[in-house]
């Protein structure tokens, strides 16, 4: 598969674009940034359509920015080229919207707020105990350079757990120097206490689960939001 990273100068882009060149049945072709600035060994573009008629890639790799997002999923649906999104910050209603524009115009895409696999089992497990908890609480924890608070996997742990408890669950953002990703989901009754954790030490920890979205978008109907839809097949 021909492999189109966007946002490759980034800290998830550079780190995509390893793993993807490292994988022996994919094929990095090139990636995509407005600064435009080199990267070794890897022909570069300042603007997606021209790198897309260039490099006429199988999947587009996405982790950008929230503003950029959607100009980049136009450029995209617009040239019939599937997605594999990590970008997170696109509201609800813009996600439905997505979802309705790519079954109409047979688009394919994955967008996961979460590449880890251990995030990914956290918000199921966590969506498992809510169903026996009154009370949960959600603190996420992330590296001073995210843009988005909440985050998007504490976002979609809150919608899955909500939609088997109804009670509204509080989210608690922090922001420092020295984290990456973790998040801890903490259910309470009388008496006792449940801690669900996942910590990503490093970027490195997404890169399994971008490899398997990119090897399954062909797979996937529309856009498909959550790694779990690929993961697990009682979905």
């Amino acid at each position: 598969m021909r492999v189109l990273v966007n946002g490759a100068n980034g800290k998830m882009g550079q780190e995509v674009c390893r793993a993807v060149s490292s994988a022996p049945d994919l094929k990095l072709v090139g990636g995509v940034d407005p600064s435009g600035r080199e990267q070794s060994g890897l022909v570069m573009y300042a603007d997606l359509a021209q790198a897309l008629a260039d490099t006429r890639p199988d999947v587009v790799v996405d982790f950008t920015t929230p503003l950029a997002l959607q100009n980049s999923m136009q450029t995209c649906i617009s040239n019939g080229v599937p997605m594999v999104i990590g970008t997170t910050g696109l509201k609800t209603h813009e996600l439905k919207e997505w979802e309705a524009r790519a079954l109409r115009e047979n688009w394919k895409a994955i967008i996961a707020p979460n590449f880890a696999i251990g995030a990914v089992l956290m918000m199921r497990f966590a969506r498992e105990a809510a169903r026996f908890f009154d009370q949960a609480e959600i603190i996420e924890l992330h590296h001073a350079q995210k843009l988005d608070a909440p985050s998007g996997t504490a976002l979609r742990t809150r919608m899955l757990m909500e939609e088997v408890n109804k009670k509204e669950i509080p989210i608690h953002s922090v922001r420092l120097p020295g984290l990456v990703a973790h998040q801890e989901v903490i259910l309470g009754l009388p008496g006792q206490t449940l801690t669900i954790r996942h910590d990503s030490n490093s970027r490195e920890s997404f890169m399994p689960g971008v490899l398997l979205a990119i090897r399954r978008v062909h797979d996937v109907q529309g856009l498909v939001i959550g790694l779990e839809h690929i993961l697990f097949t009682d979905i």
